[in-house]
């Protein structure tokens, strides 16, 4: 390797780690995925199960994660409610880790005491299910407006005029919902 503008050769050690939660196997065999990357990538493969295939982790994730955002926030927290590591450890944690961190992270913003609890209705499908179709009607909004407004965001005529929201929190739910802008503008 050599420094930008240099001549002289530079001695470097690299590792490269990398994540998913695709089956990669199946990708390859489907042209998904190029094999060669695959086999390159693929030298040490170490899987991780699901949050919900490791409840005995769950209390220790809890504790670790409660610390840390309680910590953050300036709040003293103590305890955690017996009722709500037995919540946790029922629960099958389809967003994993994430999941839990947001779901702490939450109760301890709105923790006011010194024991630690969460909302039963956070771990509950129609919480979630209402989320998803909450998610799906600010989509179509979304993109109807791109379409109102060929693919504009910004200006009197954009998206974001039209939904009465800030161009950067448009763009961040754009980015969020997955939408292609660019596919609402004229050619």
């Amino acid at each position: 390797m050599e420094r930008v503008g240099s001549s002289h050769p530079i001695a470097v050690d690299v590792r490269v780690v990398a994540a998913t939660n695709r089956d990669l196997e199946a990708a390859v065999a489907s042209g998904a995925f190029r094999q060669d990357l695959y086999y390159r990538l693929n030298v040490f493969p170490i899987r991780v199960p699901p949050l919900r295939e490791r409840a005995d982790d769950i209390p220790v994730l809890v504790v670790y994660l409660v610390e840390r955002y309680a910590k953050k926030a300036g709040k003293s927290i103590r305890h955690i409610a017996k009722r709500t590591m037995e919540l946790f450890q029922r629960y099958d944690w389809p967003g994993n880790v994430r999941e839990l961190q947001n779901v702490i992270e939450r109760a301890v913003v709105l923790c006011e005491g010194d024991t630690f609890t969460i909302d039963e209705s956070w771990l509950k499908r129609d919480h979630l299910l209402a989320a998803t179709l909450e998610s799906n009607r600010e989509k179509v909004l979304i993109e109807a407006a791109l379409a109102e407004s060929k693919g504009r965001v910004s200006g009197q005529m954009g998206a974001a005029t039209k939904l009465g929201i800030p161009r950067q929190t448009l763009d961040s739910k754009i980015k969020a919902l997955g939408i292609d802008k660019l596919s609402f503008r004229e050619r």
